[in-house]
């Protein structure tokens, strides 16, 4: 599905294909051929790692509850202390997360595209089911 329109979700400093770029947390931002926009210059590709950390697609005005719900999903599983392992267990294990992963990665997750994009819901229901 090719979204349409984006927010920032934390405050965006990178190197972006037009330059360097410093971009506000909340800025609305479009797509537009694949590339996210920023004052009418491409600013990085719609899948690109930059696009997975700074923005969340907002076509059903849920952009800064989706980025939030992101933020501590990753920001959850990233923290290494007693319960690392058994968050991820439960990633693994849960039949909702698998449409998230990445398949050509057998052995470990990589989060895809449509979980950047995801459903609110769904969004939550990972974040409940890790302790986000």
């Amino acid at each position: 599905m090719q979204y349409k329109n984006y927010l920032c979700r934390k405050r965006a400093r990178f190197d972006g294909i037009s330059g360097q770029v410093n971009i506000p947390y909340g800025t609305a931002l479009i797509c537009q051929d694949g590339f996210l926009m920023h004052q009418n210059k491409p600013l990085c590709g719609i899948t690109s790692q930059n696009a997975y950390d700074f923005f969340s697609q907002n076509d059903d005005g849920m952009g800064r509850e989706r980025g939030d719900l992101v933020g501590r999903i990753l920001s959850r599983l990233q923290k290494r202390d007693s319960g690392y392992q058994a968050r991820w267990n439960k990633v693994w294990e849960d039949a909702r997360c698998q449409k998230y992963k990445r398949p050509e990665h057998e052995d470990h997750w990589i989060w895809n595209f449509d979980f950047y994009n995801g459903p609110v819901e769904d969004l939550r229901h990972i974040a409940g089911l890790i302790g986000a």
